[in-house]
Formats: structure tokens, C-alpha cells, sequence
């Protein structure tokens, strides 16, 4: 349990759910769900690529990451935000299509990415990932309040001279580091559901920003600490338990919420009726 590569597998998780927590809830208090799922999609692709042409994952993650957000961005601008994302995401994932089809050696590497390899992350990768976290938590501090007033009330925030699509590019851009730095941990498709799932549920608990992204940032180490504890238990993939973590977690917030409407429901009811 805590043996080399289980403490790396520890630390590099809880530094990616860290931040995942916070920029999680931003993505969806902003309904960027879609981009968070888009991006991950891009990213597999530019590791794909990188494979091909024969350089580091990381720096196919990173432009294919980065490229996607700053195209999402400039195409929202003319269209529906959702048609932007989905154009990009499938231009992205044919590509990769496309580099994948040149060779099957580096295939099974590149499927990697889809689940992650949080058991298999050296030491030396440790560092790099928290520079990465540090700096989106960092940027996200600095846009904190642009971020909350254009997510609110976008209208008003624009009036009072906030430049929206400034905010949306920055958010984008931090969105695809996010996912540039926890792809090769996680994977494409469990980063989705650490950034959503705690966040979501976190809304469902309460309505104050600060806390709720405490309580976002608190349920996404929960889903990973779990995970690995398990998987390490049971020799079932991580990814199993964190996408039925995230489920769970998910559906504890709707219960929650459910269950919080239906007191006050029923003691406006009371009230009434002592009228």
C-alpha cells in the first residue's frame, strides 16, 4: 500500500484531484462540461500524434490541448459554443485517427491514455505535474472574481466593462493544462469525470462559491484516495472505481438537494397551513 510506486501513485493523484476540484467547478458553474470533455478528446489525439512523429506525449498533449481551446474559442465567437466544441473535437479525434492508422507499434501506448497510468508514474513526473497544478490554480486565483461575475451574469459583467471572450479564452486555456497535466495519470476519459462529478455535487451541497469549491476539491481526492485503495485491494483497473465513485458521489448531491427541496417545500406547506 505504500510502497515507491504506490506513494507516487498517491501524490500525483491527489495533486491532479486537487486541481481538477477547483477548476472542476468552474467548468461547471460556466457549463463548459462539454469542453471538458472535448479537450481530453484532443489531447489523445496529439499524443497520437507525438508518437508518429517520434517526440515526447507530452508535447503532443499540450498542442493538440492548447490548439483546441484557442479553436474553440475563436469559433464560439461565430457560432453556438456547443457546435464550436463538437466541430473541434471531431477535427481533433479524426486526426488522431489518422496518426494512428500510420502504425500499429505505438498503438497500445497511446490507448493508455484513455485510462491512465497512475500506477506506473515515475518520480521524475511528480514535479513537473505540480509546476503545471500550481500554475492553473494560480491563474484561476487571478481570474477568480472575472470568472464568477461572467458565469453568474455575463450581461452585467460585460456592461461593467469585463471582456467575456478574454474570460472564456483564459478559462480554455487553463481547462487544456488541466487536462494536458492529468491525461497521462488518469486519462481522457477519467479527467471528465473528475472534473465533473465533484464539482456538480459540490452545487448540489451548497451555494457559497468558496465553500463549494472546498467541498469539489475535498470529494475529488475522496474519489481518487478510494480508487487507488481499491484497486490495489480488489487488482480491478482505477478507472472502474473512479468513474463508479464519481457516479455515486454524483448521486449523493441530487439526493441531497432532493431531499433538502422537499423540507423546505414542506415547511412552507406548515406555514401556510398555521395561516
Amino acid at each position: 500500500m505504500f510502497s515507491a510506486f504506490m506513494l507516487n501513485a498517491w501524490e500525483i493523484s491527489s495533486i491532479v484531484a486537487v486541481v481538477s476540484g477547483v477548476v472542476g467547478f468552474f467548468v461547471v458553474q460556466r457549463a463548459n462540461a462539454f469542453a471538458a470533455h472535448a479537450l481530453p478528446n484532443g489531447a489523445f489525439a496529439g499524443a497520437a500524434a507525438a508518437s508518429y512523429l517520434g517526440v515526447s506525449a507530452v508535447i503532443g498533449l499540450s498542442v493538440f490541448s492548447l490548439a483546441g481551446a484557442l479553436a474553440i474559442a475563436g469559433l464560439s465567437r461565430r457560432t453556438r459554443s456547443d457546435v464550436a466544441t463538437a466541430l473541434v473535437m471531431v477535427l481533433m479525434l479524426s486526426l488522431g485517427s489518422l496518426f494512428l492508422s500510420f502504425s500499429s507499434g505505438y498503438a497500445q501506448q497511446i490507448y493508455s491514455l484513455l485510462f491512465g497510468e497512475v500506477f506506473g508514474i515515475s518520480r521524475s513526473e511528480i514535479l513537473p505535474t505540480f509546476v503545471v497544478s500550481l500554475f492553473c490554480l494560480i491563474a484561476v486565483l487571478f481570474l477568480y472574481r472575472q470568472l464568477i461575475y461572467t458565469s453568474v451574469v455575463p450581461e452585467a459583467a460585460q456592461a461593467k466593462g469585463v471582456k467575456l471572450a478574454f474570460v472564456d479564452l483564459m478559462f480554455l486555456l487553463i481547462l487544456a493544462l488541466t487536462t494536458t497535466m492529468a491525461v497521462p495519470v488518469i486519462g481522457t476519459v477519467l479527467i471528465f469525470t473528475l472534473l465533473i462529478s465533484p464539482a456538480a455535487a459540490a452545487r448540489s451541497f451548497t451555494s457559497k462559491v468558496p465553500v463549494a469549491i472546498m467541498i469539489s476539491v475535498s470529494l475529488a481526492l475522496i474519489t481518487v484516495w478510494v480508487s487507488i485503495a481499491l484497486s490495489y485491494w480488489t487488482n480491478y483497473p482505477v478507472g472502474f472505481f473512479v468513474g463508479a465513485c464519481g457516479a455515486a458521489i454524483y448521486a449523493s448531491g441530487r439526493i441531497y438537494r432532493s431531499i433538502q427541496s422537499k423540507n423546505l417545500n414542506f415547511g412552507e406547506a406548515n406555514s401556510l397551513h398555521a395561516l
